[in-house]
């Protein structure tokens, strides 16, 4: 029965058979990444060990988490969507609403150089200032969106804005002045350098812009994907890019402006498609007005919105495309020397900021949060839910802010001592197994292993509590009951250093029968110079004329009944065929046994045992005439244990072996005139009858039916009536077949 699974990282899946203990290794990034993690992290070579902890986690009552900044205060502030709020989280986690906008979504918030804090609202584009601890009004965009925000030395603040995509420098005093026109629908992101240069990422055509001075600005890159979602630069003026959004069917040939409406279809790492509703006065869209935001792709930049006074909805077609680049992430020197540091088909990513000589960046897949060395990610934290769309990199904490829903959360440096687990993918192991131990390699101490078990296949009342603690890798026996799923969990406690290189679970599955579905009896052409050399038999003379029957006729076409009895013809250089079809459910290989009995026999006998072929050939001679019945057994003991070997077995229809032909009896001519009457009668002793035909002077077969009308019986009698033959000799051959497509033979010389 029993097909071994293993499941890793490097070329260990396969099967193999055998009634011995199948192991499931969980080992390597891909692996590891199935489970779910709390508190630790993973390197690029499948390493567990204790990560960042979260501080702190502050739920904000709110779908979307678009936008976050710290203050001069010390407090993280964030923007959210669909009720345009803008709150205040203390540095203990606790969270407050501090502004209500007037639309509904805060894609923006920065501080300026002095410390107050500004904020850009959609979908009507308008920019916010804090005075005297009230948000006012700077701006009010002639513009749709408000992406951006990024502080410049003049004391104003650069704005970002989207239909269309252009960079505007906003002066506290309410003075705007056009910086720099794009000509694309959207300008997503903002970063200035050490140089004092401004960098903007577009969309749709995911261009990165190096901005040296108002109206002066060159292309950095120009990316394959459709959104520059994020920048970053370190200060020897290496910019860092996030590009995301998947592949594009076309690009944008022609520079979109205010009024124009982009509707070509964007292709995007996932099927979603922002839409921003206008709020009403008091700041609280409706229930009707509220429309689902996920801000996997922030698909309303991709183009294709309309906005009026009270709404503007995204009506841009995003297409699913799996296989294709959905995000990437390029370091581009001062040289201009340009290197994708991470490219992935899986996940897109929403942000990145600088640790260092490291990068950290957020995504969609289980809102997991990774830092980038070199080209080497390890994942440093898995919120689990939602997406991650905002990092900050504040003193020794990470700042990240999530959607659906939307929250603050605060991460400390790794090795605080705080505690962790990992828990592992459902392994479903085909039927109801037997645990045996659980094996662990790593370094360190301090981790402990906990399993349950069920045979639903997610978690549930009917699973198995946790077991209790496992400890030792060389006493860790599974207590978890026999079931057809497990799981397992690993804790680390406050204070470990412990490593996890791999974990091994063995298990004993039920062995299933195998099953026979069909047996089929034939007969096949085959040479037999024994037989072909054969004498032919004769029936005896009847009178003066010579009749002889032989068994050497050519048989007609194939019968067409449907009759569930099978039927064995009889040539001289033909074979019985025995087949079958057969399989085991687990892949094990198996071995047959064939047996037959006659109808009339009640035991069953042996015709070859221990067979790995499916069919088997047989001397049509060895049986004689009759009815029979076939039994194949299958056994799938090559794979399996003496103890757990199954078996399965099924019997044939059957099957009417016939190897003698009818035997044909003429009677005497009748001559009257130039016409002939010949009567003739045929007898089978196994079979019916099924044709009669006649040949005159070597000519066309011709055929004759039964005098009582259907030639259907063993024995039959057949009458020829022959008109108008010329004088002189005639041979007169007679050919009968029964079912089993033996043909008996009579002739008569007319004289």
């Amino acid at each position: 029965m029993i097909r071994r699974f293993v499941f890793a990282l490097m070329a260990m899946a396969g099967s193999l058979s055998g009634a011995t203990s199948t192991a499931w290794e969980v080992a390597g990034v891909g692996e590891f990444l199935k489970g779910r993690l709390s508190g630790l992290s993973l390197s690029a070579d499948g390493i567990l060990q204790p990560g960042p902890s979260i501080r702190w986690d502050a739920a904000l009552n709110q779908p979307a988490g678009w936008s976050i900044a710290a203050g001069p205060d010390g407090a993280v502030y964030a923007g959210s969507g669909h009720q345009g709020k803008i709150f205040r989280i203390t540095s203990e986690g606790k969270s407050s609403v501090i502004w209500t906008a007037p639309q509904s979504e805060i894609f923006a918030i920065a501080f300026d150089r002095s410390g107050a804090l500004w904020a850009g609202s959609s979908p009507s584009g308008s920019v916010y200032r804090m005075e005297a601890g009230a948000m006012k009004e700077v701006w009010h965009a002639p513009t749709h969106y408000i992406w951006a925000l990024e502080p410049c030395a003049s004391g104003g603040m650069y704005v970002a804005t989207g239909e269309p995509g252009r960079i505007y420098e906003v002066q506290p005093s309410g003075q705007v002045t056009l910086f720099y026109d794009t000509g694309q629908t959207n300008v997503t992101a903002l970063a200035v350098g050490p140089n004092g240069h401004l960098y903007a990422g577009t969309d749709p055509n995911g261009i990165l812009y190096e901005i040296s001075g108002r109206d002066q600005g060159t292309i950095l890159y120009d990316s394959t994907l459709p959104e520059i979602r994020a920048i970053a630069v370190d200060p020897n003026g290496v910019v860092y890019a996030a590009a995301m959004g998947g592949a594009v069917t076309s690009r944008t040939a022609v520079p979109a402006s205010a009024t124009t409406m982009n509707t070509a279809p964007v292709v995007a790492g996932a099927p979603t498609v922002i839409t921003v509703t206008a709020a009403k006065e008091n700041g609280v869209p409706s229930d009707d007005e509220q429309a689902q935001v996920k801000p996997s792709s922030d698909q309303s930049r991709t183009a294709g919105s309309s906005a009026s006074a009270s709404a503007a909805t995204s009506n841009t077609a995003v297409v699913e495309v799996s296989g294709v680049e959905k995000s990437a992430i390029y370091r581009i020197t001062p040289e201009r020397v340009i290197e994708t540091l991470r490219s992935s088909t899986t996940d897109n990513v929403y942000d990145l900021t600088l640790d260092g000589d490291n990068v950290l960046f957020s995504t969609d897949d289980h809102a997991r949060i990774y830092r980038l060395t070199g080209r080497r990610a390890t994942l440093i934290s898995e919120p689990g839910s939602g997406e991650t769309t905002r990092l900050l990199k504040t003193g020794a904490l990470l700042i990240a802010a999530l959607s659906n829903p939307a929250r603050v959360m605060a991460l400390s440096p790794a090795g605080d001592g705080a505690a962790g687990f990992y828990e592992s993918q459902i392994h479903d192991a085909t039927s109801v197994a037997h645990w045996g131990h659980l094996q662990w390699r790593g370094t360190g101490s301090g981790v402990l292993f906990r399993t349950r078990s069920g045979n639903a296949a997610r978690p549930d009342s009917t699973w198995s509590n946790w077991s209790s603690p496992l400890t030792d890798p060389a006493n860790a026996l599974i207590s978890s009951p026999p079931a057809r799923f497990v799981q397992w969990r690993a804790e680390w406690p406050a204070g470990s250093k412990a490593m996890l290189d791999d974990v091994t679970i063995s298990f004993l599955p039920q062995n299933n029968p195998p099953s026979v579905h069909s047996i089929t009896v034939s007969s096949i052409v085959s040479s037999n110079p024994v037989k072909t050399s054969a004498p032919s038999s004769s029936s005896a003379s009847t009178g003066a004329y010579s009749v002889t029957v032989t068994d050497t006729g050519t048989q007609p076409a194939a019968s067409t009944a449907t009759a569930t009895t099978q039927n064995v013809s009889r040539l001289q250089t033909t074979q019985t065929q025995i087949s079958w079809q057969a399989d085991d459910p687990d892949g094990d290989k198996l071995v047959y046994s064939v047996y037959f009995r006659a109808e009339d026999q009640t035991q069953w006998q042996l015709i070859r045992n221990h067979m790995f072929e499916n069919t088997l050939l047989l001397d049509a001679d060895v049986f004689a005439d009759g009815r029979y019945f076939f039994r194949v057994v299958a056994s799938d003991a090559p794979s399996n244990a003496a103890q757990y070997v199954q078996t399965a077995e099924l019997v044939s229809s059957p099957v009417l072996i016939d190897n003698t032909p009818p035997v044909v009896t003429l009677g005497a001519p009748h001559w009257t005139g130039e016409s002939l009457d010949i009567d003739l009668e045929a007898v089978d002793q196994s079979s019916s009858l099924r044709l009669c035909e006649y040949s005159l002077d070597a000519g066309l077969w011709q055929p004759i039916e039964a005098v009582d009308g259907i030639t259907d019986s063993p024995r039959e009698q057949f009458h020829l009536h022959l008109a108008h033959l010329h004088p002189g000799e005639h041979l007169l051959v007679f050919r009968v077949y029964d079912s089993a497509n033996n043909a008996g033979l009579a002739k008569v010389v007319l004289r």
